[in-house]
């Protein structure tokens, strides 16, 4: 098996309920493209050194591929605070051009018992729908600022 960094490995499913793994090879520690390789795993984003075996293959890409492929890192943050049942979750994302935010707020009702993982997951869901919108409202904004009119785009 031979690989360059930039390939995609993908480890099929020893079990019928299981999807395959799949990373992006991001270091070869053998000669000419021998095992092992160091690689980046799409499902969580955490590396780990893989000798693979014969349920690994590689899928490389061709030089035209290669010089279309680029990667980006956009970086986002959620704080929670909670006080007396009532949680509020700001979400950030910052782009590299743009630093966009999001609020959500939830309230727990008295009558409920206090599971402060609930109040903290909506709070969280309801800044990050927020913060989605306002990401699609950007990229209406930078649509019709290239072609001339406005555009309105559903998220």
């Amino acid at each position: 098996m031979k690989a360059r960094v930039g390939d995609r490995i993908i480890i099929q499913s020893r079990h019928l309920d299981e999807a395959p793994r799949d990373g992006e090879i991001i270091e070869v520690h053998g000669a000419a493209g021998d095992p092992p390789y160091l690689v980046r795993w799409s499902q969580d984003g955490h590396t780990a050194l893989l000798f693979p075996g014969p349920d690994a293959q590689i899928s490389g890409h061709t030089p035209e591929k290669a010089a279309l492929h680029h990667g980006k890192a956009w970086h986002a943050s959620l704080l929670l605070t909670e006080e007396d049942g009532h949680t509020v979750a700001e979400a950030t994302l910052n782009t590299g051009s743009h630093v966009l935010h999001g609020r959500g707020e939830a309230r727990r009702n008295p009558a409920d018992q206090d599971v402060a993982e609930i109040g903290d997951e909506l709070a969280a869901a309801r800044a990050l729908v927020e913060l989605s919108n306002r990401l699609v409202e950007t990229t209406a904004e930078d649509i019709s600022a290239i072609e001339g009119h406005e555009v309105h785009l559903k998220a």
